[in-house]
């Protein structure tokens, strides 16, 4: 799947951000030749999430698709991919749904963008909705791995057994429309991440609108004492809730991922500020570029550790308005 004679560059959630896309990959020295971004000594690896919110969707996939097909990139499955198969993939009979992904109001919401944008484009929908399908949950390439939310080996080394590719199915698909279900908790963990409820029945409202009764935590802290030593998303908690104690119990259901494991990419974290590691074999390089942060990349060759100096972004610039 990926060529061991190049270089990788690792790239963070596009969310339809096609121009910041050929931006970051001009950066990076890929040229547009024959349609196709290509770099003669490099292979760009995604992180998924190439759908939805951004102005050009469409656009974005096509980029990505082709240079795929090409041979020039690799590209995992992010929860929002994930969402747009369950948007419109009927759920099993008997389950009490009508689609994997119930067509709520909130979810609505959230594809809303990339339906509106392929309205006048049904053919292409279809072909990328089932592209979706070759789109693999993670990639272990041994010395590196790459997973859109969370790796959790005690989850991905059954999930080999069945699709040692990672690519699902149909059915796996529809099977994690079941809650507790195998598949739902394959796709909740790599495609979502870790995540604790917040205490007392506490709702928060974060800037992207949406009410949460749970936030995202961090699965990677050794050692932590309170809710704010592993809270893990854009939005903070409030302070009295960050320095509740967690108990025992809350404390042993935390994943960690440890130190001497490969060095491990992910995104869909929203993050903010200057593109670093979050330690040496951990990096997330989602930098909320739809909300006119950065897209960044990081630039591995052969290194064991990752090297702050070898992150690339492009700042993603807001609209100017008309005089």
């Amino acid at each position: 799947m990926l060529d061991p004679a190049r270089s990788f560059d690792i790239i963070g959630d596009v969310h339809g951000c096609a121009q910041t896309l050929e931006r970051l990959l001009d950066a990076l020295g890929y040229q547009r030749i024959k349609g196709v971004w290509r770099h003669p000594r490099r292979q760009a690896l995604f992180l998924g999430d190439i759908v939805d919110r951004g102005p050009r969707i469409r656009e974005a996939l096509h980029i990505v698709h082709d240079m795929v097909e090409d041979g020039q990139a690799f590209c995992i499955m992010g929860n929002h991919e994930y969402n747009a198969l369950g948007w419109v993939t009927p759920a099993l009979p008997g389950s009490g749904k009508s689609f994997v992904r119930e067509h709520t109001p909130r979810h609505a919401r959230l594809i809303d963008e990339t339906l509106t944008q392929f309205a006048q484009h049904p053919a292409d929908w279809h072909d990328f909705v089932q592209w979706f399908f070759e789109l693999p949950l993670f990639l272990d390439a041994g010395r590196f791995r790459l997973v859109h939310a969370c790796w959790d080996k005690q989850l991905i080394e059954p999930l080999r057994q069945q699709y040692p590719d990672g690519r699902i199915d149909a059915h796996f698909l529809q099977a994690s429309a079941v809650s507790g279900s195998f598949a739902a908790n394959v796709c909740n963990r790599l495609l979502r991440g870790t995540d604790m409820r917040l205490p007392d029945g506490l709702t928060l409202t974060g800037g992207d609108g949406l009410t949460r009764a749970f936030f995202r935590t961090k699965f990677w802290e050794d050692d932590p004492q309170t809710y704010g030593d592993i809270v893990f998303q854009p939005d903070a908690l409030p302070d009295d809730v960050a320095r509740t104690p967690l108990s025992h119990t809350e404390k042993n259901a935390l994943l960690r991922y440890a130190e001497d494991e490969p060095l491990l990419f992910v995104g869909h974290y929203w993050r903010s500020g200057r593109p670093a590691p979050i330690r040496a074999n951990l990096a997330c390089l989602d930098y909320s570029a739809v909300l006119y942060g950065k897209l960044a990349a990081y630039r591995l060759d052969h290194e064991t550790c990752i090297d702050p100096r070898k992150f690339v972004w492009v700042d993603v610039e807001r609209p100017q308005a008309d005089p």
